[in-house]
């Protein structure tokens, strides 16, 4: 029996944080232990926002090598750059027609970026890339055929619409195309220590997250001056962030050390200085460990480049594979 596919992607906007570490990659490490995993670095979505050429090329190419030193392995999966697979854009633009106007009007993150404050800057624009970027979503997915597609509550539409293209691509031609799953696997949402209302996000600034490869005196000084709370603390309310360094030290795996502190913290006498030092130790474990791998491969990085575009023109087999029956399918010469 074939070992199903899954296909999950990532674009190079700066540096990792624990955020996105527990919430996505985290789980392609663990998932390309039992799946065939095509993993891409999907830079043309990069572009719809206001953006600088050199440094999109900077984040593109650290992305691989923090992915490599997170975990992702090239022996177990397939990390591709999707500019090197111009199949994407070309199967987007045939996709395109087979998506109506309507469905990319109701596509709530469209309404969101364009809101934002990077495009009310004067001279800036909503480009048309940012309204139909959701086509090539579904491109990049349906290009591989993938049995499931890892995602999170807000990426759940933007998968409902490459299922409907996927449907109504195969109601004309025939099935051609694998209807893709979510992939719903219980993952961290890890909140801002500066502010437990928010996600952690870097669009909210440098105190709002803790990035992946953080060196430990940075780690530390943002924990220690994490919002917990004010006033009576209970053993059935707890605040949003108390609950986050719970969540942070669970997503860590110190299953001991969380055990211990949620019990003092269920008796009434949890200290949270306590519980900041052991949330810090456990980032600052894991991000030497990062450091360290990360430092590894730079010091080798002609070889991993050469693996990864190695990789991507493997990947490329597949997707013109894909890309040439479709065109036979629709009637394209």
């Amino acid at each position: 029996m074939p070992i199903e596919r899954v296909l999950s992607c990532i674009q190079p906007t700066g540096e990792i944080h624990f955020g996105n570490y527990f919430g996505a990659i985290h789980n392609w490490v663990q998932l390309q232990q039992q799946y065939d995993c095509f993993f891409g670095i999907v830079n043309y979505h990069a572009i719809t926002m206001p953006y600088k050429p050199d440094q999109l090329s900077k984040d593109t190419t650290n992305m691989i090598f923090d992915l490599l030193a997170c975990g992702i392995s090239l022996d177990r999966s397939h990390l591709f750059i999707q500019s090197l697979i111009p199949e994407h854009t070309e199967l987007s633009w045939i996709l395109s027609c087979y998506c109506s106007y309507g469905e990319l009007q109701r596509m709530t993150q469209f309404k969101d970026k364009s809101e934002s404050d990077k495009l009310q800057e004067k001279g800036t624009i909503v480009s048309a890339g940012l309204f139909t970027y959701p086509i090539l979503q579904a491109a990049d997915i349906l290009m591989y055929h993938p049995a499931y597609v890892p995602v999170g509550k807000d990426q759940e539409q933007h998968l409902e619409l490459a299922r409907n293209i996927a449907q109504r691509f195969n109601h004309k031609h025939g099935t051609y195309f694998t209807d893709p799953n979510p992939l719903f696997t219980d993952v961290p949402k890890l909140l801002s220590l500066a502010d437990p209302a928010k996600k952690m996000s870097k669009s909210l600034g440098d105190n709002h997250v803790i990035r992946v490869f953080e060196e430990e005196a940075s780690i530390r000084k943002k924990v220690k001056v994490a919002v917990t709370d004010t006033g009576t603390q209970t053993s059935t309310t707890m605040s949003a962030g108390v609950s986050n360094l719970f969540e942070i030290l669970k997503a860590c795996e110190e299953t001991e050390v969380y055990s211990t502190l949620f019990k003092n913290y269920q008796d009434g006498n949890l200290k949270y200085s306590v519980l900041k030092e052991e949330v810090a130790n456990a980032l600052v474990s894991k991000a030497n460990y990062f450091i360290k791998r990360r430092k590894e491969i730079r010091d080798d990085h002609n070889t991993w480049l050469k693996k990864v575009q190695e990789s991507s023109e493997q990947t490329r087999a597949v997707a013109q594979s894909t890309l040439t029956k479709v065109k036979e399918l629709v009637g394209l010469i």
